[in-house]
């Protein structure tokens, strides 16, 4: 399932989420200049690299947990997560405030970063990405906008295109679960998930800590005075 828009409205500007995604694109355009051997010695001076992490831990090693969020392995795991970023990071922004909102981001990134690294403290592979800041801005969002409709392309017969509407709740509730299943299957196929070639862990946990500090960042949404509705509140199904 592909996410096209969401049903729901902003009251301020996402610059914050803007600025993220402008970075994380310079960052890739970046990389896209660099020769092959030259990327690969970038990547593994700027990702997460577990067992490095664990067995020289300094402030360097420190910093490439968020030096690594702006790194991507491809244009499709760029545009993915950026995709995603501005469909769902507005309406976080909207209710968490800017300065709450960077606090936020990086607080889930850091906490992915660091759960995928203790599943995974064996592996030599690099980690990037914005997935796990990502996974905590979805955290939020089910828990901030549950009942909100996500206008979602499902391939029909496995080949065309079929766009439905489905419940936050729902869509956002499979994506963790499916995250959490290949997770788990992952660490069955190979212990300490050490082989995986995407961080399954980073992604639950950054999920799992976005839902646990929404609640305490977050600010009491305004009342619709006609309409006397909360923008995040629609009609059940």
């Amino acid at each position: 399932m592909f996410p096209l828009q969401d049903s729901t409205p902003t009251r301020t500007t996402p610059f914050v989420t803007w600025l993220l995604i402008g970075l994380n694109v310079l960052c890739f355009l970046i990389e896209a200049t660099m020769p092959e051997a030259e990327l690969n010695d970038f990547i593994q001076q700027f990702g997460v690299v577990p067992i490095r992490f664990i067995s020289q831990f300094n402030s360097g090693e420190l910093f490439t947990v968020y030096s690594s969020m702006f790194l991507h392995a491809g244009w499709i795991h760029l545009l993915g997560n950026m995709w995603a970023l501005f469909i769902f990071g507005d309406n976080v922004e909207d209710r968490l405030g800017h300065l709450n909102y960077i606090v936020f981001y990086f607080f889930c990134g850091t906490v992915a970063a660091i759960g995928q690294i203790l599943m995974s403290m064996t592996s030599f592979m690099p980690m990037v990405g914005a997935s796990g800041a990502l996974a905590g801005i979805l955290g939020a969002y089910i828990l901030l906008y549950p009942r909100a409709r996500v206008a979602t392309v499902v391939p029909l017969f496995f080949v065309l295109p079929w766009v439905i509407e489905v419940p936050a709740i729902l869509y956002l509730g499979l994506w963790f679960f499916m995250q959490f299943f290949t997770g788990l299957y992952a660490l069955a196929a190979s212990p300490l998930a050490a082989e995986a070639s995407i961080a399954w862990w980073a992604h639950i946990w950054g999920f799992l800590s976005g839902a646990a500090l929404v609640k305490l960042l977050a600010k009491r949404p305004r009342q619709l005075q006609v309409q006397n509705i909360y923008f995040e509140q629609y009609p059940p199904w």
